[in-house]
């Protein structure tokens, strides 16, 4: 009975231990991790990690409570979950960029950490195998340049301006066949300049360094003007038109037998090892050599005297036989001849030295006219002396490069004198002191005119970068496809912004639009040029093919006037012509809706990009329309542009969450 007394007491005893124990140990194996580190995507702590040491004033408030919040991140741009845009400019940043951070983005195609304080060196970015566009310049980076970037086959924008990056620039920079963008200006890298063949490329600076020797000519760095050298104080060469030192002819080199026959050893004070010296000469040798060597000395300075003395009877007989000539502006190869030493275009090639002939037969009968208050910087003499390059003959105009005192480059157009015959002397400068009052970001300053005798000349600021003619078109090899939809809209806004203006603060017209009249300024804005002298030519003389296309059917075959509604017109196909790559002349006639499909037949690659393709076509379509009342005004074709802008970049803004 006692037995049978207990036993449900140890029954209850048992199940309560079990009951107690079992969940005592069993938590530890049913405990979770975070819920968060569950969630991570390798990207998100790729960035938390690149945010950890360069953002040490905590200026990008990241936070991570679903699985894609990094997309929304500040500067964070996704495709499919995974990075692809990471632009983090003017952030504040501040600290270094650590290693094995970024660099594991591997579907990242933008990076740009412009304008921040990152200091150290730039992290190994070989794994970055997409990427298209890096931007690390206005930092403190420091170090060599980066190896791992030499990797980086599909780059085609590279910037590391205003950095502290030292050592050479690699030769082999070579082997990035796409790039279209290099930017090394102010750093401190020495060796000298790679022979960069690049046949892309349209941006290059290497200016504020410490490169040396001379600069390789090659078809592509031979495209850009001094500037993007300049602040190099040891490079040389053709293209920056300044002599490299040569070792003077009469003068061996340092490493030769010295003229006692010692050893180059016994010169430099030997390897390390014992001076052999010859033995001892005796005096009568001694004074024999003396002998040998004064003897020949006199000889070569006789010599010498004998050629100067005959060069200078030469040059007084020219001089003599020209005493009743006019005098004219002296050719390079005179120029050249006189003194040594003097300012002369040393190390030019021969195409760089022509002169204006038809501007040196110019006499002392006029002066050089500065506009809109511009002040009398050089004279027509400095000018008739300056050496000068042809960039190009058109039906209206000759227009050169020149160059004068070596100092200030100017463009010089010489007009035609037959097609602006019909405009009298007293009309012209009337004209010329109007169109020097227009003064705009956009058109390329008019500095001063001349005209006498039956010659007129123009005078407009050197631009360095070319015409968009160039950039549109280049040759075939170099220019595979239309430019990026963004280039188009900026090089299209500048253009309008410059039209506009003259609309509005004049009664004048341009007259000659044309991609080959619109330059690139130095900062790549698009500048106006030959703006407003198309009313000064005779309209019957014979018309440039090249132009016709861009003329507005209203003048195309009338004497009628010039108006601001045919600068509208010529603006339309000017806007196709980006937007295609297509030359005016090659643009078929078609109604709006199949103008659009024509536009994006040729844009094929850019489908994601077709609806801002659409509304600038739009825009293109309205301004070349055949009536010129139903075209719009300038003003109202810039604003249409300035709206495609603004709703392009809101979009970007919202993308990046910053909306």
């Amino acid at each position: 009975m006692p037995k049978t007394k207990f036993k449900p007491v140890l029954h209850l005893f048992f199940f309560f231990f079990i009951w107690v124990s079992v969940p005592c140990f069993s938590r530890p194996v049913i405990t979770y991790p975070p819920q968060t580190s569950l969630l991570f995507s390798s990207d998100a702590v790729s960035i938390l990690s690149f945010k950890s040491k360069a953002d040490l004033d905590n200026k990008l408030l990241y936070a991570l409570n679903e699985r894609f919040d990094y997309c929304q991140w500040r500067g964070v741009k996704c495709a499919q979950g995974r990075v692809v845009r990471y632009i983090l400019q003017n952030a504040a940043l501040r600290g270094v960029f650590p290693a094995n951070s970024l660099s594991k983005l591997d579907q990242l195609r933008v990076l740009s950490l412009r304008n921040n304080s990152l200091s150290g060196p730039i992290p190994d970015l070989s794994s970055l195998y997409n990427l298209k566009s890096l931007f690390l310049g206005h930092n403190n980076f420091s170090g060599t340049f980066p190896p791992s970037i030499l990797l980086l086959h599909r780059i085609t924008s590279l910037d590391l301006s205003y950095d502290k990056l030292t050592g050479p620039i690699p030769a082999n920079l070579t082997d990035l066949e796409r790039l279209n963008v290099l930017r090394l200006e102010w750093n401190r890298f020495d060796g000298p300049v790679p022979a960069l063949n690049q046949s892309f490329l349209l941006i290059f600076n290497v200016s504020g360094n410490n490169l040396t020797g001379k600069i390789p000519v090659t078809p592509t760095l031979s495209k850009f003007n001094t500037t993007a050298f300049s602040l190099n104080p040891d490079l040389c060469g053709e293209i920056i038109n300044k002599a490299c030192a040569s070792r003077a002819p009469f003068f061996g080199s340092p490493s030769a037998s010295g003229p006692l026959g010692q050893s180059a050893e016994a010169q430099s004070g030997g390897g390390g090892g014992v001076m052999v010296l010859s033995p001892p000469s005796s005096p009568k040798k001694s004074h024999r050599r003396t002998g040998v060597v004064l003897g020949f000395t006199i000889g070569i300075a006789l010599i010498l005297f004998s050629v100067l003395l005959a060069l200078a009877v030469v040059k007084k007989q020219r001089v003599d036989s020209k005493g009743t000539k006019p005098t004219t502006i002296a050719s390079p190869e005179v120029t050249n001849s006189n003194a040594g030493n003097s300012r002369n275009h040393i190390g030019e090639p021969p195409e760089r030295k022509t002169m204006m002939p038809e501007i040196q037969r110019l006499k002392k009968s006029g002066n050089l006219v500065f506009v809109g208050g511009e002040v009398e910087g050089y004279s027509l003499e400095q000018l008739m002396r300056a050496s000068a390059e042809l960039l190009g003959r058109g039906t209206m105009a000759t227009t050169y490069k020149a160059v004068v005192d070596r100092q200030l480059i100017l463009t010089v157009k010489r007009l035609d004198a037959g097609r602006t015959a019909v405009t009298g002397g007293e009309a012209f400068e009337q004209h010329m002191e109007a169109v020097g009052g227009l003064v705009h970001p956009n058109l390329v300053p008019l500095r001063a005119y001349f005209q006498a005798k039956g010659e007129r000349l123009v005078i407009y600021d050197y631009q360095p970068n070319g015409s968009v003619f160039n950039l549109v078109h280049g040759s075939r090899s170099t220019r595979a496809k239309p430019l990026h939809w963004t280039s188009c809209l900026k090089i299209a806004e500048d253009v309008a912004q410059g039209l506009a203006y003259i609309h509005q603060a004049s009664r004048l017209v341009h007259g000659n639009l044309k991609s080959t009249n619109v330059l690139l300024g130095t900062d790549f804005e698009a500048c106006l040029t030959d703006y407003c002298l198309a009313v000064l030519a005779d309209s019957s003389s014979t018309e440039d093919p090249d132009s016709l296309a861009y003329k507005a059917p209203e003048i195309r075959k009338s004497n009628r006037k010039l108006t601001p509604k045919s600068d509208v017109y010529a603006f339309g196909v000017f806007l196709l012509e980006l937007l295609t790559g297509k030359h005016p002349s090659q643009h078929p006639v078609l109604v709006p809706h199949d103008l659009l499909e024509w536009v994006r037949t040729i844009r094929e690659d850019d489908v994601g990009e077709y609806r801002w393709l659409g509304m600038l076509t739009e825009v293109a379509s309205v301004c070349s329309l055949t009536s010129p009342e139903q075209r719009p005004a300038m003003w109202q074709a810039l604003k249409m542009i300035q709206e495609i802008k603004e709703s392009a970049m809101m979009e970007d803004r919202a993308s990046f969450g910053h909306s």
